[in-house]
């Protein structure tokens, strides 16, 4: 009950977002009707449309957000024309032909400027068409929402969820609109004339939409919301999950929910007793399984077992991977089974050839789980990539630990469980292994660069001019001026989708000014399979001995597979440099910024 008041009141929340100001026309271009006829059918429609699309993107992939897309294309267009009947109604009335008429009934203008009979189906269909537009204008406690859904499969607790918040922000405009429709009848009984203000309505209508067509509404306007709604919104946020940890880890970034956990530095933890923290969670859910037939728990009953989410595109996972090579080794014949299971984030990481090929070239011999329905991530209720459990020869969950570094403090853990289940033969000492590339340890300095996303759903930081043109191409130009820091920028034609950029053409770039010892770049080759050529200059020159795992000293490199790769490692440090990255050739695709 308590998470869905919480639901509510970010929703009532959302009217304070500057992102909601385009939908605003369409519900005051009716504040002059009656409420319960025109004002509550509508809120009803945007209720329905935003819980349905929130439910079915939570829950159907990629495939919804496509259609939802193309749902609000049509949205634009058909509040397009009811802008243009409220300006126009000489217009409207000629249009209101049988391929115009449902939008002409949006509006139900005469050509006498007068209104037609009262329908509830026509602010019913407006508040669908509005409700498509709104969607997208979502907060920290939606996304919490979401990512709940995501995670955790579909189920009438979500749904539920997404009306109570859709609830609170309907009861917003609703008010907005009974303040309106008095301030409206006050208008008209002083001036004896809607005219002006049915034209004014249709005016800012026709704005609203042009506003939503260039996607100010999720862009621009989103951007401006930082420190209103969402400060207000993830206070309630923390209300809900109180005992959320804050210091350990040391940096948590959030992912649309789900986390990846970077390099922690906190000291080891003392020796203490290992309580358990629940059953071994059913295996049943991978899609597949790498190196081993299917494990099961019961099979694995008697085994020490360290169970290792990871995903192969994930930086700070990479470099956790000498070390659960050299346990796997070292204690394999004392009973130890190391299990990774793989757990996607983005779309390329769920096809199993990818990761077959990954896990060849990672080196990795023990067992790997594809969990491309994160199946068995809702099992462990887990929340972040790395993350490690360590499991009993019984069957119980010991110990779990997130992140990189205190490995001394893992392989601990490993002896004292083998200790307990009678090995008595136990190598000493702990394991110190060098990985290379990108599995070396992070730099001594923290980076002060951030994952950055290149796709529009979780895209910051853009300072092209003009902003992000969402799944069609654009001519990007340089930045106006000078990068400043942790910002980046686009150069030549490039269709920016959901995850990630597409360059249409060659020679297209991106630059970057970041603070980090290590660049790394997630990028795929063209679709067709196609190897993409490109340079790496940093501040403006070849980076030399600078140059990372993936480039040479003149910082020339290819594409060949869909992976993350090393671009830059400063020799001296992690000062400032400003990146740049030149692609040859054409289909290029360019996911994430990551550091180290």
């Amino acid at each position: 009950m308590l998470i869905l008041l919480i639901a509510y009141l970010g929703g009532v929340l959302t009217i304070l977002s500057p992102c909601i100001l385009p939908v605003l026309p369409f519900v005051f271009a009716r504040a002059d009707r009656p409420f319960r006829s025109h004002g509550l059918p509508m809120l009803l429609g945007m209720a329905l449309a935003f819980a349905a699309v929130a439910t079915l993107a939570a829950v159907g992939g990629g495939w919804i957000v496509t259609l939802n897309e193309y749902g609000r294309h049509g949205a634009i267009a058909l509040l397009a024309l009811f802008g243009l009947s409220l300006l126009f109604p000489r217009v409207a009335d000629r249009l209101s032909r049988p391929l115009v008429a449902l939008g002409m009934r949006m509006s139900e203008p005469r050509g006498d400027g007068g209104a037609a009979p009262a329908s509830g189906f026509s602010p019913l269909l407006l508040g669908v068409g509005t409700g498509l537009l709104w969607a997208p204008c979502a907060g920290p406690i939606l996304g919490l929402i979401l990512t709940g859904a995501a995670l955790n499969g579909a189920s009438v607790g979500t749904s539920l969820l997404l009306l109570a918040y859709a609830a609170g922000a309907c009861t917003s405009l609703a008010a907005a609109l009974l303040f309106g429709g008095r301030l409206l009848s006050v208008m008209k009984r002083s001036l004896h004339t809607g005219e002006w203000v049915r034209r004014a309505a249709g005016t800012a209508v026709l704005v609203g939409v042009g506003a939503i067509a260039l996607g100010l509404d999720t862009g621009v306007l989103a951007r401006l919301s930082v420190g209103t709604t969402s400060a207000l919104e993830q206070a309630l946020v923390d209300r809900i999950k109180p005992g959320k940890p804050q210091a350990e880890p040391a940096a948590l970034r959030e992912d649309a929910g789900l986390v990846r956990v970077s390099d922690n530095r906190a000291a080891p933890l003392p020796a203490r007793e290992l309580r358990v923290e629940g059953r071994f969670p059913s295996l049943a859910g991978a899609t597949e399984w790498l190196n081993s037939a299917p494990l099961a728990p019961e099979a694995l009953r008697g085994k020490v077992v360290l169970v290792d989410f990871w995903t192969y595109s994930c930086i700070n996972c990479l470099r956790t991977l000498p070390y659960l090579r050299a346990w796997a080794e070292k204690y394999k014949d004392a009973g130890l089974v190391v299990i990774g299971v793989h757990s996607p984030e983005f779309a390329f990481e769920k096809k199993p050839a990818n990761v077959r090929r990954a896990v060849k070239d990672l080196g990795i011999g023990f067992p790997v789980a594809l969990d491309n329905d994160f199946a068995i991530w809702r099992g462990f209720d887990n929340q972040a990539w790395p993350a490690f459990y360590f499991i009993d020869a019984e069957g119980r969950i010991r110990h779990r630990q997130f992140g990189e570094n205190r490995y001394d403090r893992a392989e601990q853990v490993i002896q004292q469980l083998l200790a307990e289940a009678g090995q008595t033969r136990i190598a000493a000492g702990l394991v110190a292994p060098l990985g290379q590339g990108t599995q070396a340890a992070p730099g001594a300095e923290p980076a002060l660069s951030g994952e950055t996303y290149l796709g529009h759903e979780r895209a910051h930081g853009l300072a092209s001019p003009g902003g992000i043109a969402r799944d069609r191409a654009k001519a990007y130009q340089p930045a106006a001026s000078a990068l400043r820091t942790n910002q980046w920028a686009l150069a030549g034609d490039w269709t920016v989708e959901a995850e990630r950029a597409v360059l249409n053409s060659a020679n297209g770039r991106i630059a970057y000014r970041f603070q980090a010892r290590d660049l790394h770049l997630v990028l795929g080759p063209a679709a067709n399979g196609k190897p993409v050529r490109f340079r790496v200059l940093v501040d403006g020159k070849p980076p030399l001995a600078d140059h990372g795992f993936d480039t040479d000293a003149q910082g020339h490199g290819v594409i060949d597979a869909q992976k993350l790769y090393q671009l830059v490692r400063q020799a001296a440090g992690g000062r400032e440099r400003l990146f740049e990255i030149e692609f040859l050739d054409a289909g290029a695709q360019a996911y994430a910024f990551t550091f180290g």
